[in-house]
């Protein structure tokens, strides 16, 4: 199958989620979520996305280091606030995941390794998210317990595939490849200088994540208590995880339905729950949105991930 008709099945795949759920519960819950939402609630989910997406680009850095990649905070930032506007508002959500990627590559000269850093980081923060929402269900008696075992799986996937990876023979076919994706995992993302900060940035994107979507589940009158919430909240994010979407829209107004309708409020409930969350961290993408104009204003040079200002203006007055 070619990425083009990838794109489309996933495509396809979201806007049937979205149909079945018009189809069972009406319009009614879409645009309930949509009345619901206030500037309070906008204002504290902008409010939140502040320290997480710090935390996930802190992440980013770290896993760009241990990659012999380097940029600098400030800039991490920002390119993490524009890919999460592209991949909120494009369809499969991951487009802007690849163009951070591809920026950072071409400014430090190594397109692969700058993609890589930035698949390493998405992976990493998967893993972390599905092993806490395994411990969750372990720990939290909830309606929701039969996923467990899907939960379970998934993380027990992930870790047999690296255990595989790190055992493959690297004369094998495709040894480059293999040499660079073992030399990532033991040398870098799993190094004792990395892999301790990669855990502690995750969890607490995860916290901020749980708590945006509980901001969003009173907004849209659920009145259940936190601790009734929180593993509904962890299987809802870890389907927005799912690159089967319309612009973020899909497989997360499918899961809080599911969710919602076991655990007592109702499917349409949890589908309201998720157009808030849904148009919150749209809003609270929104400096993604001024940091790609100003990307467009700014030089050439300027537009480097990673490149201090001062440096560059350096090399400018060296060349005067």
């Amino acid at each position: 199958m070619t990425g083009h008709s990838w794109g489309r099945v996933r495509l396809l795949a979201g806007l049937v989620v979205l149909g079945v759920l018009v189809w069972r519960l009406g319009t009614g819950p879409f645009l309930d979520g949509i009345r619901m939402v206030d500037g309070q609630t906008l204002l504290v989910g902008t409010g939140l996305a502040v320290p997480t997406t710090i935390c996930c680009a802190q992440r980013w850095r770290l896993v760009a280091r241990s990659l012999g990649l380097d940029i600098g905070l400030p800039d991490a930032v920002a390119a993490y606030y524009r890919s999460h506007l592209l991949n909120t508002v494009l369809p499969g959500g991951v487009l802007g995941d690849l163009d951070r990627g591809l920026r950072q590559g071409r400014g430090s000269g190594d397109t692969g390794r700058g993609l890589r850093a930035v698949g390493w980081e998405r992976l990493a923060g998967q893993v972390v998210q599905v092993a806490t929402t395994l411990v969750v269900l372990l720990l939290v008696p909830s309606p929701v317990g039969p996923a467990l075992p899907a939960v379970g799986v998934s993380l027990g996937v992930l870790a047999l595939a690296c255990t595989l990876v790190l055992r493959m023979d690297p004369r094998t076919r495709g040894a480059r490849l293999l040499r660079a994706v073992r030399s990532d995992l033991s040398h870098g993302l799993l190094s004792p200088r990395t892999w301790p900060g990669v855990t502690a940035t995750s969890l607490v994107a995860v916290v901020g994540h749980v708590a945006t979507f509980l901001v969003a589940a009173h907004a849209a009158g659920v009145r259940a208590p936190a601790e009734r919430l929180l593993p509904l909240a962890l299987l809802v994010l870890l389907a927005m995880a799912l690159p089967l979407n319309v612009a973020g829209w899909g497989p997360r107004e499918g899961v809080a339905a599911w969710a919602f309708a076991a655990a007592g409020p109702g499917a349409g409930l949890g589908v309201t729950t998720a157009v808030v969350y849904g148009v919150m961290v749209t809003v609270a993408a929104l400096p993604g949105l001024v940091i790609l104009l100003l990307g467009r204003l700014l030089p050439r040079d300027a537009r480097k991930p990673g490149v201090p200002a001062l440096v560059e203006a350096g090399r400018e007055t060296a060349r005067g």
